[in-house]
């Protein structure tokens, strides 16, 4: 592309699909992708949970429509993801200055990534991620109740992730590689002890990769 980028295709519609096909696709892989992404982070506290053997049935039942809600949020995020990929796709397809301007852009959005991470909405939804308050599951009693928990849960982690997230679509969402770098940086966030410490030190790389591309061609 002018501007010496290269476009993913999964903003493109595959041959002899529709666009509404193309976006079921896309979503279908979002949706694993989350799945891969997130379950390293997520299961030791889900791993965590007791409850009483006479209740293992139900419990679990809940805890599936936990995932559900958890996880519908994702889909949710995903399908705002394409629908804004596939139009800045096709703006850059016919607007050469903006396809030039994309470097610039991408650095700039890992800019905002960085500082993002010293924001103290990140820093609330990690902790709430860290601990999450299990003892409403427990006491969630209906599928509804199930459901919206992990709804609600799910809105925290894409807080939490906002960052992650941003630096994943700049660096490549489809990338085999970037995908385990961002979920080992989920995983580190949400495990790893002195959260704030390792959230700044993932923020200090974000402004320095973004600060680079941003200066890089003018030195080139």
């Amino acid at each position: 592309m002018p501007g010496g980028w290269t476009m993913s295709m999964m903003w493109m519609p595959m041959s002899g699909c529709t666009w509404t096909e193309s976006a079921a696709v896309f979503l279908l892989a979002w949706l694993a992708m989350m799945v891969a992404m997130m379950l390293p982070s997520a299961l030791p506290t889900q791993l965590n949970l007791r409850q009483p053997s006479n209740q293992q049935g139900n419990f679990a039942v809940l805890a599936s429509a936990a995932a559900s809600g958890y996880f519908f949020v994702w889909m949710l995020i995903g399908a705002v993801v394409y629908a804004i990929g596939v139009a800045y796709a096709l703006a850059t397809m016919r607007l050469d200055w903006l396809s030039r301007l994309t470097p610039a852009l991408s650095g700039m959005m890992l800019i905002i990534a960085g500082l993002f991470q010293f924001t103290h909405w990140k820093i609330s939804a990690l902790r709430r991620c860290r601990a999450p308050d299990c003892g409403t599951l427990r006491d969630a009693g209906t599928l509804s109740n199930g459901w919206r928990y992990g709804f609600k849960q799910g809105m925290f982690c894409c807080i939490c992730c906002t960052a992650p997230m941003l630096a994943l679509l700049v660096l490549g969402a489809m990338d085999l590689a970037v995908m385990a770098v961002i979920a080992a940086v989920i995983t580190i966030e949400k495990l790893l002890p002195y959260p704030e410490r390792t959230v700044r030190i993932f923020g200090f790389i974000a402004l320095l990769a973004g600060t680079f591309m941003l200066v890089w061609p003018a030195i080139a």
